[in-house]
């Protein structure tokens, strides 16, 4: 028994190896999450219902749907889109949705649309 009272107890170093890896997966957590946080933003105009003024030059209709992208019921790529919308100068766009878009068609249309400031876009819901 004597020899049990006589061990002590010494203290362990202390690695600071632990501290450092969690204080990296932290500090990358965080980057990615700001990161994303700053790309999901998309900015939507919603159309609504209600008396408006009669616009000068009558809104282009988009239609993105699962087999591609028309104008004016008119299929066109989204490239001629954006020449076609860039030589008409500035308007209303409206965007509707088909039943088979996907989400990054979808993001991928407002992506071209936000580089022409002088258009207006208001997002149209799709027919049930």
């Amino acid at each position: 028994m004597p020899e049990r009272l006589a061990v002590t107890l010494r203290r362990r170093r202390l690695s600071m190896t632990s501290l450092i890896d969690v204080i990296f997966l932290l500090l990358l957590f965080f980057m990615l999450s700001s990161t994303f946080a700053r790309q999901g933003e998309l900015p939507l105009d919603l159309a609504m219902g209600g008396a408006a003024s009669a616009p000068e030059t009558p809104p282009a209709f988009v239609q993105l749907r699962e087999d591609g992208l028309r104008l004016d019921a008119v299929p066109t790529t989204a490239a001629e889109l954006r020449a076609s919308l860039a030589a008409r100068g500035e308007g209303l766009v409206l965007l509707a949705l088909g039943e088979g878009a996907s989400a990054q068609a979808f993001a991928e249309m407002l992506h071209l649309l936000q580089g022409l400031s002088s258009w207006r876009l208001a997002v149209l819901g799709a027919a049930p």
